[in-house]
Protein backbone atom coordinates (compact mmCIF):
# COMPACT_ATOMS: atom_id res chain seq x y z
CA UNK A 1 0.00 0.00 0.00
CA UNK A 2 1.35 3.53 -0.96
CA UNK A 3 1.97 6.30 2.16
CA UNK A 4 -0.62 8.37 2.54
CA UNK A 5 0.20 11.94 0.92
CA UNK A 6 -0.78 14.95 3.15
CA UNK A 7 -4.04 17.05 1.90
CA UNK A 8 -2.92 20.01 3.38
CA UNK A 9 -3.08 22.69 1.17
CA UNK A 10 0.57 24.19 -0.32
CA UNK A 11 0.36 28.07 0.95
CA UNK A 12 0.92 30.19 -1.58
CA UNK A 13 4.39 32.44 -0.66
CA UNK A 14 3.82 35.47 0.59
CA UNK A 15 4.32 38.94 -0.48
CA UNK A 16 7.49 39.62 1.11
CA UNK A 17 8.75 36.56 -0.36
CA UNK A 18 7.85 37.18 -4.16
CA UNK A 19 9.12 40.40 -3.34
CA UNK A 20 12.27 39.49 -2.90
CA UNK A 21 12.41 36.38 -5.48
CA UNK A 22 11.80 39.42 -7.68
CA UNK A 23 14.51 41.30 -6.59
CA UNK A 24 16.83 38.16 -6.21
CA UNK A 25 15.68 37.37 -10.12
CA UNK A 26 17.16 40.58 -11.14
CA UNK A 27 20.05 41.30 -9.58
CA UNK A 28 21.30 37.45 -10.57
CA UNK A 29 20.09 37.51 -14.36
CA UNK A 30 21.73 41.30 -14.39
CA UNK A 31 24.85 40.52 -12.80
CA UNK A 32 25.24 37.19 -14.75
CA UNK A 33 24.85 38.84 -17.85
CA UNK A 34 27.60 41.66 -17.09
CA UNK A 35 30.16 38.96 -15.39
CA UNK A 36 29.75 36.80 -18.73
CA UNK A 37 29.90 39.92 -21.14
CA UNK A 38 32.91 37.84 -22.32
CA UNK A 39 31.52 34.08 -22.69
CA UNK A 40 30.90 34.76 -27.02
CA UNK A 41 34.97 35.15 -27.57
CA UNK A 42 34.91 31.73 -27.43
CA UNK A 43 32.88 31.28 -30.08
CA UNK A 44 29.65 29.37 -28.84
CA UNK A 45 26.02 30.52 -28.74
CA UNK A 46 24.16 30.66 -25.58
CA UNK A 47 22.49 27.20 -26.30
CA UNK A 48 25.30 25.63 -26.99
CA UNK A 49 27.22 26.76 -23.82
CA UNK A 50 24.25 26.01 -21.43
CA UNK A 51 24.32 22.44 -22.84
CA UNK A 52 27.61 22.01 -22.78
CA UNK A 53 28.03 22.99 -19.19
CA UNK A 54 25.00 20.56 -17.97
CA UNK A 55 26.87 17.68 -19.84
CA UNK A 56 30.54 19.10 -18.52
CA UNK A 57 29.17 19.76 -14.73
CA UNK A 58 26.38 16.47 -15.19
CA UNK A 59 27.13 14.43 -17.96
CA UNK A 60 27.94 11.76 -19.35
CA UNK A 61 23.70 12.42 -19.89
CA UNK A 62 21.67 11.49 -22.70
CA UNK A 63 20.18 13.46 -25.27
CA UNK A 64 16.40 12.73 -23.61
CA UNK A 65 17.82 14.14 -20.32
CA UNK A 66 19.85 17.05 -21.60
CA UNK A 67 16.84 18.06 -23.48
CA UNK A 68 14.57 17.28 -20.00
CA UNK A 69 17.36 19.41 -18.27
CA UNK A 70 17.66 22.05 -21.00
CA UNK A 71 14.14 22.65 -20.89
CA UNK A 72 13.75 22.34 -24.85
CA UNK A 73 12.13 19.93 -27.26
CA UNK A 74 13.99 17.26 -28.67
CA UNK A 75 15.39 18.30 -32.11
CA UNK A 76 15.97 21.66 -30.72
CA UNK A 77 18.71 19.74 -28.56
CA UNK A 78 20.18 17.37 -31.34
CA UNK A 79 20.78 20.21 -33.46
CA UNK A 80 22.96 22.07 -30.43
CA UNK A 81 24.68 18.81 -29.42
CA UNK A 82 24.96 17.76 -33.15
CA UNK A 83 27.29 21.19 -33.35
CA UNK A 84 28.59 20.44 -30.48
CA UNK A 85 30.48 16.80 -31.63
CA UNK A 86 31.25 18.52 -35.12
CA UNK A 87 33.09 21.48 -33.24
CA UNK A 88 34.66 18.48 -31.07
CA UNK A 89 33.60 19.49 -27.75
CA UNK A 90 31.23 16.54 -27.24
CA UNK A 91 31.70 12.68 -28.17
CA UNK A 92 28.61 10.13 -28.41
CA UNK A 93 29.38 6.94 -27.56
CA UNK A 94 27.18 4.28 -27.90
CA UNK A 95 27.29 1.74 -24.91
CA UNK A 96 26.19 -1.20 -22.75
CA UNK A 97 23.18 -3.98 -24.45
CA UNK A 98 20.86 -0.93 -25.39
CA UNK A 99 22.48 0.46 -28.57
CA UNK A 100 20.04 3.09 -28.75
CA UNK A 101 21.24 4.88 -25.43
CA UNK A 102 23.89 7.17 -26.13
CA UNK A 103 25.65 8.86 -24.05
CA UNK A 104 26.96 12.05 -24.29
CA UNK A 105 30.07 13.33 -22.74
CA UNK A 106 32.48 16.27 -22.84
CA UNK A 107 35.64 15.81 -24.41
CA UNK A 108 39.08 17.29 -23.01
CA UNK A 109 38.43 20.08 -25.53
CA UNK A 110 35.02 21.20 -24.46
CA UNK A 111 36.02 21.13 -20.36
CA UNK A 112 38.76 23.29 -21.41
CA UNK A 113 36.68 25.45 -22.95
CA UNK A 114 33.94 25.83 -20.20
CA UNK A 115 36.61 26.25 -17.42
CA UNK A 116 38.28 28.93 -19.46
CA UNK A 117 34.35 30.55 -19.38
CA UNK A 118 34.11 29.81 -15.89
CA UNK A 119 37.36 30.83 -14.47
CA UNK A 120 36.72 35.01 -16.91
CA UNK A 121 33.64 34.66 -15.02
CA UNK A 122 35.33 33.96 -11.41
CA UNK A 123 37.85 36.85 -11.85
CA UNK A 124 35.35 39.17 -13.18
CA UNK A 125 32.80 38.69 -10.06
CA UNK A 126 35.77 38.70 -7.81
CA UNK A 127 37.01 42.08 -9.01
CA UNK A 128 33.40 42.91 -8.63
CA UNK A 129 33.16 41.23 -4.58
CA UNK A 130 36.63 43.96 -4.23
CA UNK A 131 34.63 46.66 -3.87
CA UNK A 132 32.22 45.58 -1.22
CA UNK A 133 33.50 45.24 3.00
CA UNK A 134 34.59 42.73 5.24
CA UNK A 135 30.80 43.02 6.53
CA UNK A 136 29.12 42.62 3.24
CA UNK A 137 31.41 40.26 1.97
CA UNK A 138 30.33 38.21 5.34
CA UNK A 139 26.37 38.78 4.54
CA UNK A 140 26.96 37.04 1.02
CA UNK A 141 29.19 34.46 2.13
CA UNK A 142 25.79 33.47 4.59
CA UNK A 143 23.84 33.76 1.41
CA UNK A 144 25.27 31.82 -0.71
CA UNK A 145 24.47 29.48 1.85
CA UNK A 146 21.22 29.91 1.59
CA UNK A 147 20.86 29.63 -2.03
CA UNK A 148 23.33 26.92 -2.09
CA UNK A 149 20.63 24.88 0.54
CA UNK A 150 17.35 26.27 -2.01
CA UNK A 151 19.08 24.69 -5.03
CA UNK A 152 19.73 21.24 -3.49
CA UNK A 153 16.03 20.85 -2.95
CA UNK A 154 14.57 19.24 -4.84
CA UNK A 155 11.90 20.31 -7.86
CA UNK A 156 7.95 20.42 -6.42
CA UNK A 157 6.61 18.57 -9.05
CA UNK A 158 9.25 15.83 -8.36
CA UNK A 159 9.08 14.91 -5.31
CA UNK A 160 8.40 11.09 -4.63
CA UNK A 161 8.99 10.31 -7.97
CA UNK A 162 11.84 8.69 -9.37
CA UNK A 163 13.59 9.66 -12.32
CA UNK A 164 13.57 6.39 -14.77
CA UNK A 165 17.43 5.66 -15.25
Amino acid sequence: MAPARSLRPVRPPSTRALALASRLNSAAIHLLRRISRADGVDGLTGARASALSVICYRGPLTSADLARRERVAAPTITRIVDALVRDGLVSREASGPDRRVVPLAATAQGRRLMERGRSRRIQALGAELQGLTVAEVGVLERAVGLLERLERREEPAKKGKKEKP
